[in-house]
């Protein structure tokens, strides 16, 4: 639909970078679809590639962990956004630490929060994981200049596309 893609190029937002565990296995990506979808209870709902490993492992997650980079954090963006975990190990080469039921959080994240996972949902070729915030953390001032979808157009998906 040329038209809708017209309107979705308009747009400007945050990408994330989705942390899962699950049985020993972690798994991680960088992510363009996702928003806050209610207030009380406070919701999150965040939108995975079909293709993705990461898909595969949050769908026998308990938690995932949804982090915030800064423009300047491409590195990081490129890593978990470029790279596939079913070739490289993503979290040999960053410092994390354990959040809540054991999902990888990234320390280099200025912004990030540990959601429990409410619900599933099939999105056509995401999936959506609808997340009920645990535990947060932010920057005291509450701003800086996040990555966004133009500041992360040239990273090409490490998956497969078809």
């Amino acid at each position: 639909m040329i038209a809708f893609d017209r309107f979705t190029d308009a747009l400007d937002y945050p990408m994330y970078v989705v942390t899962a565990e699950a049985d020993g296995e972690r798994a991680g990506c960088l992510v363009g679809f996702g928003s806050q979808c209610s207030m009380r209870p406070a919701r999150f709902m965040v939108w995975v590639s079909e293709l993705n490993r990461t898909c595969r492992v949050a769908a026998r997650a308990d938690h995932l962990a949804v982090h915030l980079l800064r423009r300047d954090q491409r590195a990081l963006a490129r890593l978990f956004g470029g790279e596939t975990g079913d070739r490289t190990d993503k979290f040999a080469r960053v410092a994390w630490h354990p959040g809540p039921g054991g999902v990888p959080v990234l320390d280099e994240a200025p912004a990030w929060f540990v959601g429990r996972v409410e619900q599933r949902v099939d999105g056509g070729d995401h999936v959506g994981f609808l997340l009920a915030p645990q535990e947060v953390r932010h920057p005291a001032d509450k701003g800086f200049p996040f990555l966004s979808v133009t500041g992360a157009i040239d990273i090409p998906p490490g998956h497969p596309v078809d």
